[in-house]
């Protein structure tokens, strides 16, 4: 088994990268996902958040309304903390059993975490390597403002809360430059691909890891 962590910010492309990886035959352990299903309605974690936040969160489907939660911690440091506190440790569990599936196998396994940067990912989710997808600042503005409907001072808020371009490519083992059109992003995927598989087997994770993550309301 290898295991490679994959991260970019907000805007960078790393979805498109993820989902090239999966068509060339890696497992994607995306932790956004999974914090989307723990969040389900009646499922442990989301009647905690709603005992914690109240029940604005609940949109009128019954289900987490996630901007509703992103509004509130984003502006709290300790709601932030609190939410933290509720999601990681389930989380954390969830990752690391969806790696060991794959122990003793020759599987490529991608964990596919947003805030890797952020949350020392190396040591925490015990890759074997780092890969980055790098864009810059005015280029990622310019995809969320035309294709996601954001306005300008949302994207950079949004930016401006993650890890600095800087910050990212300083964990790389491996960057994906994807500053141009798909064409040029594409041109690099097949070397990507290559290179990962030459990495020696990932232990698998041991107890204490994944614990913290993601609590990513985006």
């Amino acid at each position: 088994m290898i295991v490679v962590g994959l991260t970019g910010g907000i805007g960078s492309g790393k979805s498109t990268v993820s989902a090239a990886l999966a068509e060339r035959g890696a497992v994607i352990v995306d932790a956004d996902a999974i914090v989307k299903e723990l969040q389900q309605a009646g499922r442990p974690i989301f009647v905690k958040m709603v005992e914690r936040f109240g029940t604005e969160i609940v949109g009128p489907d019954g289900e987490l309304d996630r901007a509703k939660v992103a509004g509130i911690v984003f502006n709290d440091p300790e709601a932030l903390k609190d939410l933290n506190g509720i999601v990681h440790p389930t989380m954390g569990t969830e990752i690391r059993d969806r790696i060991l599936a794959h122990a003793g196998t020759d599987q490529v396994v991608v964990l596919d975490v947003a805030l890797m940067a952020e949350n020392d990912g190396r040591r925490r989710y015990q890759v074997g390597a780092v890969i980055v997808v790098d864009t810059p600042v005015e280029t990622a503005v310019h995809r969320l403002t035309t294709y996601r409907g954001l306005s300008e001072a949302d994207a950079r808020a949004r930016i401006s809360r993650q890890a600095s371009r800087e910050d990212r490519l300083r964990i790389a083992d491996r960057v994906v430059d994807n500053s141009g059109d798909r064409a040029h992003l594409d041109a690099q995927l097949d070397g990507l691909w290559e290179w990962i598989r030459s990495l020696p087997p990932t232990p698998p994770p041991a107890d204490e890891s994944t614990g913290e993550g993601s609590a990513s309301t985006s």
